[in-house]
């Protein structure tokens, strides 16, 4: 399938980076139920395992090119490892602990969003197989964390606490990758990496350098002094850069990501079954399979680029409308009778979610000029986080109107555990 052994070392970091990166996302999202109990909506949890991962995305084409590769390594592993930590010392009650929880969340999600950022950059400087490949490992880190924490929770019975703590020594992992499987410089605390698996030549290297000037210091040739860029040239031209991507790019995948979590976090919660007519003993089970089958989809079409070539962005968008508005007439109306059919929704749900978020970034790397195209790839990441954001501000409204809905004709499944 690879060419060569670089070929296949590309391919198995970027892969790894993906599952690593995304992978305590999902066992968060996954533990959502038990983290805040029945009483409060889930889509807290999602808040504040995106909103962090936002901030530092919006915010990250100001500033992010000054920071090494190497460095935002160290930095995603250790608040990733020290917010699974305290998220895991503070899960055994509900309300008690929700304050800690949230701030343990927060680092994790912060670690997130900054090896997003970081990762779709650097496929920038790496053949397409890296794109493929980060795109696969993100999708596989759903069936991954979801997976995992259902059968250590479900099926052998060990505590939410002891299943987080587990996964907090998985970000480790990046350190072993990076500097002892992804091809790199030997001078690894450089900003820029080495070009050479581009296949570009050393005047084409200038001329990259001298196109992403406007993001790192320049040096005059005459005196040697380096000077920095003039900080309002700079916000004027990064935003410069930035407005070209929204249409094409970061509106239909922030729609797909809005409608697929707001379903997720706001509705899901809610489509919920009589327990005999299931396979399951509790109401939190079906919240848990759920997330499962919604990743297994992703996982699917996040690996299919080298198959399926998907070009009009917006056709998923707007089908993932269409499931939103289905998951909401089930949910208030009851009237798909089999939690089967619900099963497929959301596994067709993960589905478009996945073909959206690797067609959009395998478009951008074939669509948007090398001169900032890797200022596009880890701007666009923006857009999911946007728009899982919003979903979950509504969806903590949506799924109390639901539930107390349900409630109020006869349904109460929402209120149990």
């Amino acid at each position: 399938m690879f060419g060569s052994s670089v070929d296949r070392r590309i391919a198995i970091s970027f892969w790894l980076f993906g599952l690593i990166n995304n992978a305590l996302y999902v066992v968060i999202l996954s533990a959502a139920s038990d983290l805040v109990g029945p009483n409060i909506p889930k889509a807290l949890v999602l808040f504040f395992d995106v909103a962090p991962s936002f901030i530092v995305k919006l915010s990250a084409p100001f500033y992010l090119k000054f920071i090494p590769y190497n460095f935002r390594i160290f930095i995603c592993v250790a608040f990733s490892c020290f917010g699974m930590v305290i998220l895991s010392g503070s899960s055994d009650t509900y309300e008690s602990s929700l304050g800690r929880k949230m701030l343990g969340i927060t680092f994790a999600s912060l670690s997130s969003g900054l090896g997003e950022v970081t990762f779709l950059s650097l496929t920038h400087y790496y053949k397409d197989i890296s794109l493929n490949a980060w795109s696969s490992g993100t999708g596989f880190a759903g069936i991954f964390g979801s997976f995992n924490f259902m059968v250590m929770t479900t099926w052998w019975n060990i505590s939410t606490r002891n299943t987080l703590y587990s996964f907090s020594i998985l970000p480790f992992t990046f350190i072993a990758v990076f500097w002892k499987v992804l091809p790199t410089i030997p001078d690894i605390n450089d900003t820029y990496l080495s070009l050479r698996f581009l296949d570009m030549s050393p005047a084409n290297n200038q001329e990259h350098e001298d196109s992403v000037g406007f993001l790192t210091e320049r040096q005059d040739p005459e005196s040697g002094s380096h000077n920095l860029i003039d900080l309002k040239h700079h916000i004027q031209a990064t935003a410069k850069n930035i407005a070209p991507l929204v249409v094409p790019y970061m509106i239909p995948l922030s729609t797909v990501y809005f409608a697929e979590y707001l379903i997720n976090q706001g509705i899901s919660p809610t489509l919920l079954f009589p327990l005999k007519d299931t396979p399951f003993s509790s109401f939190r089970d079906i919240y848990v399979s759920y997330a499962t089958l919604y990743q297994v989809g992703v996982f699917i079409s996040r690996s299919s680029a080298p198959f399926f070539r998907l070009k009009n962005l917006y056709l998923p968008a707007i089908l993932q409308i269409v499931n939103l508005l289905l998951c909401v007439i089930q949910s208030m109306y009851l009237v798909v009778p089999s939690i089967y059919f619900m099963f497929i929704i959301i596994f067709y749900e993960g589905l478009l979610g996945g073909a959206s978020y690797v067609n959009t970034f395998m478009s951008i790397s074939e669509e948007v000029s090398l001169e900032i195209r890797e200022f596009a790839l880890g701007t666009v990441s923006i857009s999911d986080s946007l728009g899982v954001g919003l979903a979950s501000l509504i969806g903590m409204w949506t799924e109390t109107s639901l539930c107390d809905y349900q409630v109020s004709h006869g349904r109460d499944w929402c209120k149990k555990k």
